[in-house]
C-alpha cells in the first residue's frame, strides 16, 4: 500500500479560477507553464474570471514616469540605453531639480495619471542621493499624487528615508528567471534585487516589481519570473510586464520578438496567480498595436504607464491612450491619496 501511495498522481491545481492566499510558496514553475500553455481562450477567460472577483470591471490605473536622473549607469543590463558602456546616444544628466520635477508631475496629474513614478539610472544610490530624492517626493506628493521611485539597489536605512518622505511604492523588477539572468546582465547578482525588495518590505513601502518578456529567454523562463514574482511573501501590489524595446547600441538589440499572443498569455497568468496585484502594461506597449492591448486588458491588465516616454524610450501618447479606452469601454482609475499634510485628495 506504501508503493501504491508514493506512486499516486499528485493534484494539480493550475485550473482552478482562484489561487491559494499569496505569501504561501504554491506556484511551481511546472504549475505556471501548464497555465502557459493552456489553449488562449480558455487561458483568457479563467484570467477574466480571476480579474472581476477582485477588481472593478473597466477599471484602468493611469500612471506616469519620469526619468529625473538620465544615463550614465554603471550596469551592464542589456536591454538598457541607459548603460553607460553601451553606445545608444542616451547622454548622462544629473538629477533634475525639484521646480522641474514638480511641472511634469502637475502635467501628469492634469492628463489624468494618479501615480508618478521617479526613475534614476543608478546602480545604487549614495545616502546624499536620497536625501535629494526625498525632497522629490515631498514635493510630488504634496501634489496629491501617489508616488513611485526606481532607483537601483536598496540599503535598509536607504529604503526607510524614502518610507519617511512619503514614497508610497518602490520599483525593483526582476527582469527575468534566475535561470537566464546572467545571460541578461552580469554587474549585480539576482539575490540583490531580492534583497532590495526584502529592505523596501521591512521599510513598509508598497512593492512594485515585475520583468522583461521577448530577451530570448524560453517559455520556461517566463514562467520562472512569474514563480518568482507569485512567490515573494507577499507577492508585489503592482507587476509591470514589459516587451523588450529593442534599442541599437544594445547587446539585446537584435532580439527576436515576442509573439503577441506570448505576451497575452504572459499577462493572463500574472493575473491568475497574483489575483490582487495591479497587472500593468510598461515597455513595448507601443509596438503591441490596439488589438493586443485590448486582448491583455482581457486577460487581466488593469494598469498602464501613461504619456509619451517611458524613462527614455517611446510611449503610445495621452490622445491614443485616450481615445483606446474609450474604444474599450475602460475607464481610467482615480485614486485616493494621502499628502504630507495628512489631507486626503480625491483625484
Amino acid at each position: 500500500m506504501a508503493n501504491a501511495t508514493l506512486s499516486a498522481p499528485q493534484p494539480i491545481q493550475v485550473h482552478r479560477p482562484v489561487p491559494a492566499p499569496a505569501g504561501q510558496g504554491q506556484w511551481s514553475v511546472e504549475a505556471i507553464q501548464a497555465l502557459l500553455d493552456k489553449p488562449l481562450m480558455d487561458l483568457l477567460f479563467e484570467a477574466q474570471t480571476v480579474h472581476r472577483q477582485h477588481w472593478p470591471a473597466g477599471d484602468i490605473e493611469l500612471a506616469t514616469l519620469l526619468s529625473v536622473k538620465t544615463g550614465g549607469c554603471p550596469e551592464n543590463c542589456g536591454y538598457c540605453p541607459q548603460a553607460a558602456e553601451f553606445d545608444t546616444g542616451v547622454k548622462a544628466d544629473k538629477l533634475m531639480e525639484v521646480d522641474e520635477v514638480v511641472r511634469a508631475a502637475q502635467a501628469a496629474k492634469d492628463a489624468g495619471a494618479t501615480r508618478f513614478c521617479m526613475g534614476a539610472a543608478w546602480r545604487a544610490p549614495k545616502d546624499r542621493d536620497i536625501e535629494k530624492v526625498s525632497a522629490l517626493i515631498g514635493a510630488v506628493k504634496g501634489l496629491g499624487l501617489q508616488t513611485c521611485a526606481t532607483l537601483g539597489m536598496l540599503e535598509s536605512h536607504q529604503a526607510q528615508a524614502l518610507k519617511d518622505a512619503g514614497l508610497d511604492y518602490y520599483n525593483h523588477n526582476l527582469d527575468t528567471a534566475p535561470e537566464y539572468y546572467t545571460d541578461v546582465v552580469s554587474t549585480r547578482a539576482y539575490q540583490d534585487r531580492l534583497d532590495t525588495l526584502q529592505n523596501v518590505r521591512k521599510a513598509g513601502i508598497s512593492v512594485c516589481c515585475g520583468g522583461i518578456v521577448g530577451m530570448g529567454e524560453a517559455p520556461v523562463h517566463r514562467a520562472g519570473l512569474i514563480a518568482q514574482l507569485a512567490n515573494l511573501q507577499p507577492y508585489p501590489e503592482s507587476v509591470p510586464i514589459n516587451s523588450l524595446v529593442r534599442v541599437p547600441g544594445t547587446p539585446l538589440a537584435d532580439s527576436e520578438p515576442i509573439d503577441p499572443f506570448d505576451f497575452v498569455r504572459v499577462i493572463a497568468v500574472a493575473r491568475i496567480t497574483m489575483p490582487k496585484a495591479r497587472v500593468r502594461l510598461s515597455a513595448g506597449r507601443q509596438q503591441l498595436g490596439e488589438a493586443v492591448q485590448a486582448l491583455c486588458f482581457m486577460a487581466g491588465a488593469n494598469s498602464i504607464f501613461y504619456g509619451d516616454k517611458l524613462l527614455v524610450t517611446g510611449n503610445p501618447d495621452v490622445e491614443a491612450d485616450v481615445q483606446l479606452l474609450a474604444k474599450l469601454g475602460l475607464n481610467g482609475h482615480r485614486t485616493t491619496t494621502t499628502t504630507l499634510d495628512g489631507h486626503s485628495h480625491s483625484d
